[in-house]
């Protein structure tokens, strides 16, 4: 018999682990409380680059992983990946970025192509992920390869794993419930969506001095971000806060002056102190579990990095 596995989360940390388990040669279900349109990943931005994530040494890996799989996602014509010409501007010349040695060829931005008011700036390319259309392309992909998808809240791991030998907890949010863990914290995001006025480059000031600021153009739209709101729990967009993100973002895109906007959007990102990907054993009333929670605002950037290391301690299906 296959092995049968559970996944609980329907966001792109429990998709990408079903795939994987999958090619594991394991019977797979995925749990989740909200459809996967309604779920934290869906409202992503999602270019990669690793955010209030850790420990470092561990994010690096899995972004690197992340970063193969992506672009290899792109180059095979994946619907909603592309590879992103990105620009990241400073103020002062900048120090060796760590995450850099996640990505292919990271030079210094020449004067023309810095906006007013700065001197310094790295160019590379990364893979941009467009969530509405992404993630509905990896729940087929998911089905298509066997796996079942299932609208259903559980109300702990115990339950979850009821008729499993494997349980993979990708709750994000939820695992301050299901695994006791008060350590996970939302980090409210605010984005707004605009058009976009012929934008083919991602920019990007993590230190801009009214907030962090960076504008990402997908096919059809601008996404222009944001904010880390350590703590907040209430995800009902601001429009006074938007409005100061569409500000600082024509600071970083001069071409978005005089913009309209077309939604203000927030979300809840999953952060605690490091990423928690390990496993428990079975105890004697419920199977092993793998935990893959904990991303922050590197859900994306980490998530196939992730999967494969759930998939290797899962191990291959049973089969008896």
């Amino acid at each position: 018999m296959t092995g049968r596995a559970v996944v609980v989360g329907a966001g792109i940390a429990g998709l990408s682990c079903a795939v994987r388990l999958r090619e594991r040669g394991w019977s797979v279900r995925v749990l989740s409380d909200v459809a996967v349109h309604e779920s934290t990943s869906h409202l992503a931005a999602a270019v990669w680059f690793p955010t209030r994530s850790g420990p470092r040494d561990k994010v690096l890996d899995w972004g690197r992983r992340t970063f193969g799989t992506l672009a290899a996602q792109a180059a095979d014509g994946v619907p909603g990946v592309v590879m992103r010409e990105s620009l990241t501007l400073y103020r002062h010349e900048p120090e060796p970025q760590w995450w850099a040695a996640a990505v292919g060829p990271v030079r210094p931005a020449r004067p023309d192509e810095l906006p007013p008011g700065y001197r310094h700036g790295l160019r590379f390319a990364v893979p941009l992920v467009e969530m509405p259309v992404y993630l509905p392309w990896l729940a087929g992909e998911a089905r298509r390869r066997g796996v079942t998808l299932e609208r259903r809240r559980v109300a702990s791991l115990t339950e979850a794993g009821a008729d499993a030998d494997l349980v993979v907890h990708c709750a994000g949010l939820g695992a301050r419930t299901l695994a006791g863990d008060t350590s996970v914290i939302p980090v409210r995001g605010q984005i707004v969506r605009v058009p976009n006025p012929g934008l083919v480059l991602s920019v990007r000031d993590e230190a801009h001095p009214a907030g962090r600021a960076y504008v990402h153009p997908r096919e059809h739209d601008c996404i222009l971000g944001g904010t880390l709101d350590e703590g907040a729990w209430d995800a009902t967009p601001d429009p006074a806060v938007g409005a100061a993100i569409v500000e600082r973002c024509v600071d970083i895109a001069p071409a978005l002056r005089g913009t309209r906007v077309l939604e203000h959007v927030a979300g809840l990102r999953p952060a605690r102190p490091e990423v928690r990907l390990e496993a428990e054993p079975a105890t004697a009333d419920r199977p092993r579990v793998i935990h893959d929670y904990g991303h922050g605002g590197s859900g994306i950037t980490l998530s196939w990095g992730c999967a494969d290391d759930v998939a290797a301690l899962a191990g291959p299906a049973v089969h008896s």
